[in-house]
């Protein structure tokens, strides 16, 4: 007769077993811990939606940006009624003169226009662009259905549609922050890595380097570096100025953070390892040490777009960052500049809900990675 063992698997097997059942990867428990971050999650959402559309702004800008109406024209509100009062598809009144006279002024009182209703559409034809500056096409994601022009966060000064600028001004204000943010990590990391990395004099030199480019005034020297490429200078030219500036002026911090992570990685024992068995600086510097320091340049790099979205639009608001005819956010904020025409048009500070949006899902990003990339 048979007999079966019913005692249970030896210990060193369940170990075993829960060993390659909890086999995760540093990236997915990384993912793990940023799935449970609600603000992280939500920034990371936010990220994604503004690079969509800032990649494909044109199909997104419901009119084209550089296309003129009436100057300071008011927002006009989406409404599911009609004149009667029945719910109808979401549609638009433009304002007009009605055949009532104010008593006081004698006036025409402008009132929307109910018997001439804008209906609006998703995949509406439109205004003619390039998708991607290749592909011709005439569609966008929303507008009205008969292509007439409807202006939901108003017109500005020249009659451009403030929404359709937006959109279109989100690609230069975040190619010149990702561009510059890359910039400055490639220089900043690298510096301080090797900085740290050899130590000494050599270290000590390039360390007074860095604190001589932290004591710029910046803002005095942004102003007069920009000040020396002429107005009549090429668009890219000037914008190519631009982010060389910045990016001079941000790596040094960078650079800093670095070299502290790397003075504490190369006294531990695995580097100390790798140089006992003749691997070279090189092979140390960037197979050993950078994918340790990655972790805090990843979230570093997700709060410093913040801060360089808000400096262009800041050098943009007072004409030093981008000119015309480019689009971007601190160049829309210039007709800001009167106080009596925020009160009277306020809805010109819709570049601000933007820039406000970006700042928040990047420092919302970045608050989340920070807390995922340590998961143990």
């Amino acid at each position: 007769m048979l007999a079966f063992d019913s005692s249970p698997p030896p210990p060193h097997e369940e170990n075993v077993k829960a060993v390659a059942h909890g086999n995760e990867s540093y990236l997915a428990l990384v993912w793990r811990r940023l799935r449970r971050s609600w603000t992280g999650m939500m920034g990371l959402i936010l990220v994604g939606l503004l690079l969509i559309m800032a990649i494909f702004a044109d199909f997104f800008a419901p009119l084209d940006p550089k296309a003129t109406d009436v100057g300071f024209a008011p927002p006009q509100v989406m409404s599911i009624h009609d004149k009667d009062g029945n719910l109808v598809w979401p549609r638009v009144y433009a304002l007009a003169d009605s055949e009532e006279l104010d008593p006081v002024t004698f006036q025409p009182i402008v009132g929307p226009d109910y018997d001439n209703p804008r209906v609006l559409g998703f995949f509406v034809k439109g205004a003619e662009y390039r998708l991607l500056g290749l592909i011709p096409a005439d569609r966008h994601f929303f507008g009205s259905v008969d292509g007439q022009p409807v202006h939901f966060l108003g017109t500005d000064k020249f009659g451009r549609d403030v929404l359709s600028r937006a959109i279109v001004g989100s690609r230069i204000s975040l190619m010149i922050a990702l561009t510059v943010v890359f910039i400055v990590t490639i220089v900043g990391t690298t510096v301080g890595m090797v900085s740290g990395y050899f130590g000494g004099s050599f270290d000590v030199w390039v360390q007074r380097f860095v604190e001589l480019v932290l004591a710029f005034p910046q803002l005095p020297l942004y102003l007069a570096l920009t000040s020396l490429i002429p107005i009549t200078a090429p668009t890219n030219i000037f914008l190519a100025f631009v982010i060389f500036v910045m990016s001079a002026l941000g790596w040094a911090q960078m650079s800093r953070e670095v070299r502290g992570k790397t003075l504490a990685l190369a006294r531990i024992d695995y580097v100390r390892a790798a140089m006992a068995v003749g691997a070279t600086d090189r092979r140390i510097i960037f197979q050993h040490i950078l994918p340790n320091v990655m972790s805090h340049v990843i979230v570093a790099v997700t709060l410093h777009i913040p801060s360089v979205v808000l400096l262009e639009s800041f050098l943009g608001f007072l004409g030093f960052a981008v000119k015309p005819p480019l689009i971007s956010w601190g160049l829309m904020l210039q007709d800001t500049a009167n106080y009596s025409v925020i009160g009277t048009y306020p809805w010109i500070l819709a570049p601000v809900g933007f820039v406000l949006v970006t700042v928040f899902a990047f420092n919302a990003l970045g608050d989340g990675l920070r807390d995922a990339v340590d998961p143990y």
